[in-house]
């Protein structure tokens, strides 16, 4: 099992924003002994009816709010190329809430806060749907509404490619957190092994499915069927190519590959190891493999179907 795969851990719950208003400024009344000023004609004689009302606030200008998200983004060196903002409100202590969304990726809710707060929108997306999974009547708090917002599977499927998986995206899904703060993410592949992936400051890290399975550890996403069409994949050009894989195991690597466990339809079983580019470096028959990572598990021989 690589270190990947050990150090994925649960998704602490993401820091809601509420408790956020439009702006709104209260006038007085004329019934009140501190109501509303009275103007004087240039005699200094009270005008009769003549009020002055509060001046109202004036909204910022859309290039204004673009410029006060972008402060927050800066300094929360958070990387968005913003398409689209717009103000949600402010809170009594004149803190304001922006929504932005971004060219790539996903978008962002912006606290003017101290210090200044940006939160993915998929994150906060992810947090809501666990808490209402716990209370269908919770208040999860401040959530992005812009439509490109409405982005996920877009990001999953930006997110993947990034990592280097080279499958059709199907389904994705925010699982959890790295200590530090990485957000881990599922991928779901259609008809192969799927990932849990997450972005380090070196770079994505990758822990295929296959690869979790041996950690007890599962995928939401993927199934046993892909993963065996994975391995049988992988053999496809080599002496192993004849395997019809009904099942798959990943094993483990050291400094010569991978090991994998392939059971074979209506054939005897087989460990075979791999090179990093996923090429079979050897196959051993699991009647004589006994002395390779412990052994097949698998059926060694399944009925023809």
């Amino acid at each position: 099992m690589s270190r990947n795969a050990r150090t994925f851990v649960a998704l602490s719950a993401a820091v809601l924003i509420s408790g956020l208003a439009t702006p709104s400024f209260a006038q007085r009344n004329a019934q009140n002994p501190n109501g509303p000023e009275v103007t004087e004609s240039s005699g200094g004689r009270a005008a009769r009816g003549r009020v002055r009302q509060p001046r109202a606030a004036q909204a910022p200008t859309p290039e204004q709010v673009q410029a006060a998200a972008q402060g927050v983004l800066t300094a929360t060196n958070t990387n968005c190329q913003i398409t689209e903002s717009k103000m949600l409100g402010q809170s009594a202590a004149k803190e304001s809430l922006y929504e932005v969304s971004c060219a790539a990726g996903p978008g962002y809710l912006l606290l003017t806060s101290n210090p200044p707060q940006a939160t993915d929108c998929l994150v906060l997306a992810a947090s809501a749907e666990q808490t209402r999974a716990r209370d269908p009547e919770a208040d999860v708090g401040s959530q992005c509404t812009l439509p490109a917002n409405d982005n996920a599977m877009a990001v999953f499927t930006a997110f993947a490619q990034e990592a280097g998986l080279k499958c059709t995206v199907d389904q994705g899904a925010i699982i959890g957190a790295k200590p530090g703060g990485a957000v881990v993410y599922e991928i779901g592949c259609a008809g192969v092994d799927g990932a849990q992936i997450n972005k380090s400051a070196s770079g994505w890290e990758v822990a295929s499915c296959m690869e979790l399975a041996s950690a007890n550890s599962t995928c939401r996403f993927t199934t046993p069927a892909e993963q065996a069409a994975t391995l049988k994949g992988w053999l496809a050009g080599s002496e192993a190519a004849a395997c019809d894989v009904t099942q798959a195991r990943y094993m483990g690597k050291n400094a010569n590959g991978s090991f994998y466990e392939a059971a074979c339809n209506g054939a005897e079983g087989m460990i075979v190891r791999f090179d990093t580019a996923q090429a079979v470096q050897q196959v051993y028959a699991c009647s004589v493999a006994q002395q390779v990572g412990g052994g097949c598990k698998l059926s060694s021989t399944e009925p023809n179907s």
